[in-house]
């Protein structure tokens, strides 16, 4: 999650922000996801619709409305330790994993 920030328009963000989350140690992580909507909006999706997880389990839950998220994904010419990401901003509805009493986000599923 990236909450409270507007997504950057610079196709830099990903870079940025995947080395500063502690996301490119050891080796570039392929794909990561941020979220821009308020931790409260996010909480919120675990009592609204309930769908599969793309692994099979039944925790996950889709959001009602679209939200604004960034999607990184490593390039083709990445390579660690110098991990490169294009950066892609959509507005889509959220799939998240949850557990805990009470329910709260663990995962970030997909996105649609």
């Amino acid at each position: 999650m990236d909450s409270g920030n507007s997504p950057s328009s610079s196709s830099n963000y990903c870079n940025l922000m995947m080395c500063c989350r502690k996301m490119t140690q050891g080796k570039c992580k392929p794909v990561n996801t941020f979220v821009h909507e308020s931790l409260a909006d996010v909480k919120a999706v675990c009592s609204q619709k309930k769908v599969t997880c793309k692994n099979g389990q039944t925790n996950c839950y889709q959001s009602k409305s679209t939200m604004r998220i960034t999607d990184c994904r490593e390039t083709g010419s990445s390579k660690y330790p110098n991990c490169a990401y294009k950066t892609t901003q959509v507005e889509k509805h959220i799939i998240v994993a949850c557990g805990g009493k009470p329910s709260v986000p663990v995962h970030f599923d997909a996105s649609e």
